[in-house]
């Protein structure tokens, strides 16, 4: 919130906004303040977050911490599904409506006031598997991949295509989109993959930076990275 009011510029987000931390009403209407202060700039990027290793204790002590109920990985992506459609409902539709799923239950719900961007804010989904890639097609503006082995993001950009033309939605209108490790010591070598990931038909980067950070870190970055590729 305070980067929206403090730029004019930058796009912003989240990669991941845990769709277990908040109600998804709660969570579009909070996304709607933030596209409103930054005057329609947000990317609302969400998913399932569990962390990086499920079934370790630290992945899921803040869920018994904050008696949040934590549930397996199938459970969970069904829920995102129905709240990504929830979601749009609320930032789109002018009326009051009900929504009866298996895991998010309205009654009257409306969101008001709306985000500036039309439909609201583009919807970033990430991740490879196949339940992942079907509700992208179905549901995201924007799918995100990890880095890493560009051959498996290709084939899986080539699935998430299969399964948008099952749907009749053009593969075209979902922005694929990559995360790639930042190289402090080689800076070429970020440059290099940014491009075949750009060959292989991504135009989104996500670039990641390790801890700790050199000093200077984002100037370094957007003139020996950034603009340079």
């Amino acid at each position: 919130m305070a980067l929206a009011a403090q730029t004019s510029r930058l796009r912003l987000g989240l990669l991941v906004t845990s769709n277990r931390f908040r109600p998804p009403a709660v969570l579009a209407n909070v996304a709607t303040t933030v596209d409103v202060v930054s005057g329609g700039r947000l990317d609302f990027g969400i998913g399932i977050g569990v962390g990086s290793r499920p079934g370790h204790p630290l992945a899921r002590r803040d869920y018994e911490a904050h008696g949040l109920p934590f549930h397996d990985a199938p459970d969970a992506t069904a829920s995102l599904a129905e709240a990504l459609t929830v979601v749009r409902r609320l930032w789109t539709e002018e009326r009051p409506f009900d929504f009866d799923g298996a895991h998010v239950k309205l009654t009257g719900a409306f969101g008001n006031p709306k985000p500036v961007q039309r439909r609201g804010p583009p919807i970033l989904v990430g991740g490879r598997a196949k339940a992942t890639l079907r509700m992208v097609a179905e549901h995201a503006d924007l799918w995100n991949i990890p880095g890493g082995d560009l051959g498996d993001a290709i084939e899986r950009s080539a699935l998430l295509g299969r399964y948008c033309h099952e749907i009749g939605r053009d593969p075209a209108a979902v922005t694929r989109s990559i995360r790639l490790p930042v190289s402090y010591e080689r800076p070429g070598d970020t440059r290099e993959a940014i491009a075949a990931a750009a060959d292989a038909g991504f135009t989104h980067f996500v670039l990641g930076l390790a801890a700790p950070y050199p000093p200077g870190v984002a100037g370094c970055l957007a003139e020996e990275v950034i603009t340079a590729a």
